[in-house]
């Protein structure tokens, strides 16, 4: 298998790390997310701009018709950065599944906006692990359930909502949905949406497990950016941070830990890489994606703990950039559920073999 990025590919990994390594200056990155959009509008503007939202869309829709490893590339930079974008929800939840598993007149109806900025998002995990239902409502479905940790849900022009039934369509403006902003690490704007016969505009597919590929693989593809971030910062802090008279990483035992989180970042990057591979090439990928996010729940914390302790007293210094990767971290890390989950997945998946 070979996971180098050919010429078009690569192409997009160049533009968006001159895009948003660009915009990522350090005024704007540690701006308070605490009002109503949660995320940086105008680095939002700028990454639509540049043609970064669009690379998913199907052709037909004005978009590059790319699939997932190209929108990794971006959220890989994303990560990288930290940046206070819902690219993850937008793209990982949002127009992914939408573009390989919508009908064409759904493409339509939700997709083509979204090149100018219009945020989608996904409800990847259930409240309590109680699965939200759907029942049949004439020409539509009624939903029930609560949902947590779903990103821009009240930014959002839709979400995609996995029942017991399928995967439908919700407007979150409409009636029977409440949404509870609840904390974040790193105070992005996420909720809790609760759903009370909640009307579905949609069925987008019966397939659960599709899109919750989608969405695991667009924290993974984060996560390695967010692991390299994190390592790269340390790396530099360290080659440059003199004790004694020398530099802290020709010392022994700092040189051990960054030899570890280099570990943890390749093994990160090898994951995602074969996750993103594996969607666009139609092969079966859930093995892998059990194991990339087993991997980012269980080591991408630990490492940017090392991390912190590398760095010492500058590391909890609210100023310095360190502290937004190891909030991400977090953040993803909970997203897909924890290390004890992704862990179970990974046995379940075994046994049923």
């Amino acid at each position: 298998m070979d996971f180098r990025l050919d010429e078009t590919q690569q192409a997009v990994a160049d533009l968006a790390a001159v895009v948003l390594r660009n915009e990522a200056d350090s005024a704007r990155a540690e701006q308070s997310l605490t009002g109503d959009s949660g995320y940086d509008e105008t680095l939002w503007k700028a990454m639509a701009q540049a043609g970064l939202l669009g690379l998913a869309l199907p052709e037909s829709l004005g978009g590059d018709g790319f699939g997932a490893v190209a929108v990794g590339c971006v959220l890989r930079e994303v990560g990288r950065q930290t940046l206070p974008v819902p690219a993850l929800a937008t793209l990982a939840l949002g127009v992914l599944p939408i573009a390989a598993l919508g009908s064409p007149q759904q493409q339509q109806q939700l997709l083509p906006d979204v090149a100018d900025g219009r945020i989608l998002t996904g409800a990847l995990r259930d409240a309590g692990d109680v699965p939200a239902t759907a029942a049949r409502n004439g020409d539509g479905y009624t939903v029930n359930g609560t949902k947590v940790g779903v990103p821009y849900a009240a930014q959002a022009h839709r979400i995609l909502v996995p029942t017991t039934s399928g995967v439908l369509v919700v407007d979150p403006r409409g009636a029977g949905v409440t949404l509870t902003r609840t904390p974040t690490s790193t105070q992005a704007a996420e909720y809790t949406v609760a759903l009370k016969d909640a009307a579905a505009e949609d069925l987008l597919t019966t397939d659960v497990q599709a899109f919750e590929r989608y969405a695991l693989a667009g924290a993974v593809a984060m996560g390695d950016g967010v692991i390299a971030g994190t390592l790269a910062l340390t790396a530099a802090h360290a080659g440059t941070r003199h004790q004694f008279g020398k530099p802290l990483a020709t010392f022994q035992a700092v040189a051990q830990q960054l030899a570890d989180v280099y570990v943890v970042a390749q093994t990160m990057h090898v994951a995602a890489a074969s996750v993103l591979w594996r969607l666009d090439a139609g092969l079966a990928a859930d093995d892998d994606i059990d194991v990339a996010a087993y991997w980012l729940a269980a080591e991408l914390p630990k490492a940017a703990q090392v991390c912190h302790h590398l760095h010492g007293g500058l590391g909890v210094d609210y100023s310095y950039p360190l502290h937004r990767y190891y909030s991400q971290a977090k953040d993803l890390a909970r997203f897909v559920g924890g290390s004890a989950r992704r862990l179970q997945a990974i046995g379940d998946r075994c046994t049923s073999n």
